[in-house]
């Protein structure tokens, strides 16, 4: 027979129930999960439970004023893009204060070295080439007469698709070829780098202005210095070595802001100095500028092509040297720029390229500059209609770096490595330790408590708190999974915070039930008038605490975002547990006799039996 109109069935609600856990639970072990049945299980961990990188970075100006608001954004969301490119969804970035932006890397060996590189790419011809290492008394080592290398013919025949250079030294270079110089020569040898020479002084200095350096170095250096026409040739005039000396004693800040001939022809601006520059001080795509490859000085053209004409990158194996390189793609503009760039260089147009500057075959270079450094300088045998790539020393790793680098763009700020932070393996586990033990402490309490005041309905409370942690877990390994939510140390505090929640709500409706009791009510008409008059009040304040979870959420960064989100996802399934558990399960007890005795139940003295109920006075409940 059916249920007079108006009653409840408990079974229904808590038939829905146990079809939320199946689905939830077929999510847990099948959406989307691999290995054994415990890894399935196991949820995605934070930085400070599993161990992992930290590394700040702080963005420099050149005033040193804080950037832009949304310059320091948009970095971030790069140097995220660039971080997840390594595989790794659940790294956090975020900014912290108004200059800095904090990189957390969950796992152990993970290299942020260069991660907020500024990733400018600059492709420039190469005009003259000198020694870029530490200068020579005259006396001891005089410098031997160069001897010139192969004009360059004017009447060579272009093509789109040139053919490559076998010869050593040679690499692919897209649908045309773009020779390496030759690594015997120790003038272009990239091998040899700043670090075989003596290591200058970090640059920590502000800015600087050309007027004090021109003071500090003085009148007749600074006069001498802009007077060459060509780098300084200490063994033709030894007076040089003398007059120039005070340029040795610039740091690489000052050298910084010296005009660009200057850098190139005084010898005393080494390239242990310019590869210390500030990142950004050659920035200008339309100055003639000075970097290094290794210990080799360059005297670059205006850039022709950025990185902004590059569409995409990638890190590929040339099958024909089966060296790792940097595949590139132009965009429509783009193309057309690297095209006649290979133009002018293939033809060293207006004899623009000096003899130092050109390669093997007597043709113009083309530096391609990363962040002011010359990560290659191919020389470019023919003219390049089509996509193009970057060789050099890549490994499989520093080629698809790279790549990434390039594919999500140049950052719009500097930044400067200040901190870097590994936390063990051993130190997050005894986080996560500790995190279970205080929930386990936390469950326990609530237990004891609930026992001990509501005595059987001390079950109700203990199995209500179950059943909230299993849907809980079942949702963090479920939301790991499909959107890459972490479980820090921070959410394991979220999640016993709701356990102060959950405790709230059903306090609130056995105390009420107790109320009606107290007037006179049989245990079976008071659970349904509790149930009404508690209601309101547990939605509300649960309420309440989802919008406080939602607003600690939005204007938050770092792991209070993971507070705020355990907290707002254990109150909602603690309503679901509400409503389809607690509530079906009292109005079940309540047909029962141990229901009835105030000893068991914990509800007080109850004035009327099951055989003698008052009506209930509600008219919206009826009873059974």
């Amino acid at each position: 027979m059916a249920p007079p109109q108006g009653q409840m069935r408990p079974g229904r609600q808590l038939a829905a129930l146990g079809l939320i856990f199946a689905v939830l639970y077929l999510m847990v072990f099948f959406a989307g999960a691999s290995g054994s049945w415990q890894e399935r299980l196991e949820p995605k961990l934070g930085l400070d439970l599993i161990g992992g990188t930290r590394v700040t970075l702080e963005a420099t100006t050149e005033d040193g004023s804080p950037p832009p608001a949304a310059s320091l954004d948009r970095a971030r969301g790069i140097i995220e893009n660039r971080v997840n490119s390594l595989g790794v969804s659940e790294a956090e970035v975020v900014t912290e204060g108004d200059r800095n932006i904090v990189v957390s890397l969950p796992g152990q060996n993970r290299d942020l070295t260069e991660i907020g590189n500024a990733a400018e790419l600059r492709f420039r011809k190469v005009l003259k080439a000198t020694d870029g290492g530490e200068p020579i008394q005259p006396q001891a080592s005089p410098s031997p007469d160069a001897s010139p290398a192969p004009d360059a013919s004017p009447d060579a025949e272009t093509s789109p698709d040139a053919e490559v250079d076998a010869s050593p030294g040679a690499e692919a270079g897209g649908e045309g070829g773009m020779a390496q110089p030759d690594p015997s020569d120790p003038a272009t040898d990239p091998s040899a780098s700043p670090e075989a020479s003596p290591a200058a002084a970090p640059d920590t200095e502000g800015p600087v202005e050309l007027a004090a350096v021109q003071a500090k170095v003085g009148e007749a250096a600074w006069a001498a210095a802009t007077g060459l026409q060509a780098p300084a040739d200490f063994s033709a005039d030894p007076t040089l070595f003398e007059t120039l000396s005070p340029f040795g004693e610039l740091t690489p800040a000052e050298v910084r802001v010296l005009p660009a001939t200057v850098q190139y022809n005084v010898p005393y601006v080494t390239c242990d100095k310019l590869m210390l520059r500030q990142a950004g001080s050659i920035r200008d795509e339309s100055q003639q500028v000075v970097a290094c490859e290794g210990l080799i000085k360059y005297f670059l053209d205006e850039a022709k092509v950025l990185g902004t004409d590059v569409s995409d990158a990638s890190g590929v194996m040339d099958q024909t040297t089966s060296q790792w390189v940097v595949s590139l793609n132009f965009t429509g503009s783009g193309q057309r720029a690297w095209t006649e760039l290979t133009r002018e260089a293939f033809n060293n147009t207006d004899q623009q390229c000096e003899a130092s500057a050109l390669g093997q075959d007597g043709k113009c270079r083309v530096a391609v500059v990363l962040d002011n450094e010359v990560i290659s300088s191919p020389e470019i045998q023919g003219v390049l209609t089509g996509d193009s790539q970057i060789t050099g020393d890549f490994t499989s790793a520093t080629a698809n770096e790279l790549a990434s680098n390039l594919r999500f763009g140049a950052l719009p700020l500097t930044f400067e490595q200040q901190e870097e932070q590994s936390i063990s393996a051993t130190l997050g586990t005894e986080h996560l330790r500790a995190g279970l033990l205080a929930a386990g402490i936390g469950m326990l309490l609530v237990a004891v408590y609930s026992f001990f005041y509501y005595r059987m309905l001390g079950i109700v409370i203990f199995l209500s708190l179950i059943l909230s942690a299993l849907l809980v877990f079942g949702a963090m390994v479920v939301l790991g999974r499909q959107i890459g939510f972490t479980l820090t140390l921070a959410g394991i505090a979220g999640l016993i915070v709701s356990l102060g929640v959950a405790a709230d709500s059903f306090v609130l409706y056995f105390e009420r039930l107790k109320d009606e009791i107290r007037e006179g009510r049989s245990p079976r008409s008071a659970v349904p008038r509790a149930w009404l008059r508690a209601r309101r009040t547990i939605i509300s304040a649960n309420a309440i605490t989802l919008m406080a979870a939602v607003v600690l959420y939005i204007v938050s960064v770092g792991t209070v975002k993971g507070f705020a989100f355990a907290l707002g996802l254990a109150t909602v399934l603690d309503l679901v547990v509400v409503f389809l558990f607690r509530h079906p399960i009292m109005s079940m007890l309540a047909r029962t006799k141990a229901f009835l005795s105030p000893r068991v139940s914990g509800l007080g003295r109850a004035v009327k039996t099951a055989d003698d109920e008052t009506p209930i006075r509600n008219p919206r409940v009826k009873e059974a």
